[in-house]
């Protein structure tokens, strides 16, 4: 469904990504590991069409047609959707007047039906209903943003979801919940790349439901099963990087 190939990414003319390739079939589930600074954010921005992301290099298909060129409006209504690590505050916008909106203008809902089904799921991630005519993520903390974000996934269904870093700033409890929903996304059928740099989020997923895939300097250097993000949390990324010769 998403194939990305020999993906070269600058920002601002300093190169980050530097010849990527990656598959995700439909339902899979894929994490990218990696230090700080390895190139995942930006690796997870290109795909959903920041604009401040520049394709120098290589290209992005999604379902067979190339991406790389249109904005992040199309590939949202293609299916791609994007949790941001840090979602950002819009203030004068309530959450509920604007999941409604989405859901008319993506799925063709009621209006009325759609209030209905927002404050149903938004129960299900901890927010009351007064609690959606709030204005988007305004004074809201860490784990409530990143909860926003997962039942936006939820209403929305995405055929991709991208999670970068849902485990920032995020308490225990909201985490628990936040694995959960990110589960019951991938068993409908939503293919999920997860991006995080420490194993604290994966502690609460099944290991055999994901493929890991570490980044180094803008590439991926490694691949292996779920089970190999506890030897890289026992290990560390440097040490891995030395025993696969992979630190040059």
């Amino acid at each position: 469904m998403l194939k990305v190939e020999n993906l070269h990414v600058s920002v601002e003319n300093k190169e980050i990504l530097r010849g990527v390739d990656l598959s995700v079939e439909p339902g899979e589930f894929h994490v990218i590991m990696g230090p700080n600074g390895s190139g995942k954010s930006t690796l997870a921005l290109t795909i959903a069409g920041h604009p401040r992301y520049t394709v120098t290099g290589g290209r992005i298909l999604f379902e067979g047609d190339e991406i790389h060129e249109l904005g992040p409006d199309d590939r949202a209504k293609r299916g791609i959707f994007l949790a941001f690590q840090v979602p950002p505050e819009v203030g004068g916008v309530k959450i509920i007047e604007f999941l409604q909106q989405v859901l008319v203008e993506l799925r063709g809902m009621d209006p009325v039906k759609a209030y209905d089904l927002i404050v149903e799921k938004a129960k299900e991630l901890w927010f009351r209903e007064e609690d959606l005519h709030r204005y988007i993520n305004v004074g809201f903390s860490g784990g409530e943003r990143k909860r926003l974000e997962l039942l936006q996934a939820l209403l929305v269904e995405p055929k991709l979801l991208i999670l970068d870093e849902p485990d920032s700033g995020v308490d225990v409890d909201s985490l628990s919940v936040i694995s959960r929903k990110i589960e019951e996304l991938h068993r409908k059928g939503t293919a999920v790349l997860l991006i995080t740099h420490y194993g604290r989020i994966l502690g609460h997923l099944d290991p055999s439901t994901f493929r890991v895939h570490v980044m180094r300097s803008g590439k991926i250097v490694m691949n292996r099963g779920g089970e190999f993000v506890k030897e890289i949390e026992e290990k560390g990324f440097q040490a891995i990087f030395e025993e696969c010769g992979c630190d040059e």
